[in-house]
């Protein structure tokens, strides 16, 4: 008979919580270094400020319960046909303008600052056991649409960390696994 421990949850928790921590602050990091003529630039296609909104706008919705639970942060453009910052086809028969207006260094560090705040609170409150994510459209368990969410930021990240690498010489640096520290402002 072969004997299998129960994972405990609250080391996924914590998991979660640091893993969370490490993406945002590369992020972070990545959005910093961003020279103003690269923030603006959608050369080759999306300026940095959209990657960086957009992975932080899915990344405070997709930690929440579900869709009704999500509030949008404060400075959130909603009355735009992409209010994610990443385009998609034109609507001909909205009046809606197709893009915000893009979201200054400042902004989206105080967004990512809004985030990185209520991970620990929000990892804490959801069911991590739960086979459903909360998002019809993500027919997955609780758990691995976290993991999704985290990858998201990396994928993000990483695509502003290359253009930084590429056009300025300038590396994001690694962020291992880590708690948020303590004296931040929450």
């Amino acid at each position: 008979m072969s004997s299998h421990p129960t994972l405990d949850l609250n080391l996924v928790r914590d998991s979660l919580k640091r893993q969370y921590h490490a993406a945002l602050a590369m992020l972070r990091e990545a959005v910093e270094l961003c020279p103003d003529e690269l923030w603006l630039d959608a050369t080759p296609r999306n300026a940095c400020w959209q990657h960086a909104y957009h992975v932080l706008f899915y990344t405070h919705f997709y930690m929440m319960d579900t869709p009704d639970d999500f509030v949008p942060w404060v400075e959130h453009q909603a009355q735009v046909q992409n209010p994610d910052g990443i385009p998609g086809p034109p609507d001909p028969n909205s009046e809606l303008p197709h893009m915000p207006t893009p979201y200054t260094r400042e902004q989206v560090l105080a967004y990512c600052e809004f985030c990185d705040t209520r991970v620990d609170e929000r990892v804490n409150d959801m069911d991590l056991a739960s086979s459903e994510s909360g998002f019809f459209w993500y027919p997955i368990p609780k758990l691995e649409h976290q993991l999704v969410n985290i990858r998201h930021i990396q994928h993000h990240a990483a695509q502003i960390a290359d253009r930084l690498r590429n056009t300025c010489d300038l590396g994001v640096n690694w962020a291992g696994s880590r708690k948020r520290p303590s004296n931040s402002a929450e």
